[in-house]
């Protein structure tokens, strides 16, 4: 039973770990979301992964913050959009993986670049797999089957 408790324990501290790992971008970073951002080149060079923050501060109402699939990103359209938010902060958590596209939907400011487009990967950040490496399933997953191990075995007792 001792051992069986340790192990739980060490799974949960592994998972809040993992959860730890999660990254807080600030978009623009000291510039924020503005009409005068590089987006493109703020983004390059960062590993962005499911579980990270993306959070943009802007004056609001003056811009917004629209997620938009890619048509709507390469034509500045937010007709259509994924989400669509005009606070002044705007924080989006990326929970899936593949390319997510936001567009500023003011007229004209996503034609002057205010526009970011972030690949997203399923891999936390700071990661890299390597080919055929272990694939670890979700630390709930282990966490509950550690739980469900330990009960069987304080029932057998």
């Amino acid at each position: 039973m001792a051992n069986s408790l340790l192990l739980l324990v060490a799974l949960v501290i592994a998972g809040s770990t993992a959860l730890a790992s999660a990254t807080t971008y600030t978009v623009g970073d000291s510039q924020g979301w503005t009409t005068n951002g590089d987006y493109s080149t703020w983004a390059s060079g960062k590993s962005f992964a499911v579980g990270d923050k993306l959070v943009f501060n802007y004056m609001s109402k003056a811009h917004s913050v629209t997620e938009v699939s890619k048509s709507g990103y390469d034509t500045c359209s937010g007709t259509n959009p994924l989400s669509d938010d005009e606070r002044g902060s705007t924080v989006i958590m990326l929970q899936t993986p593949g390319t997510h596209y936001f567009i500023c939907n003011v007229p004209g400011h996503c034609a002057e670049g205010m526009k970011l487009a972030v690949a997203v990967s399923s891999t936390p950040s700071g990661t890299t797999p390597s080919a055929g490496a272990l694939q670890v399933p979700a630390m709930a997953s282990v966490v509950a089957a550690a739980a469900a191990g330990a009960a069987i075995k304080l029932a057998l007792f």
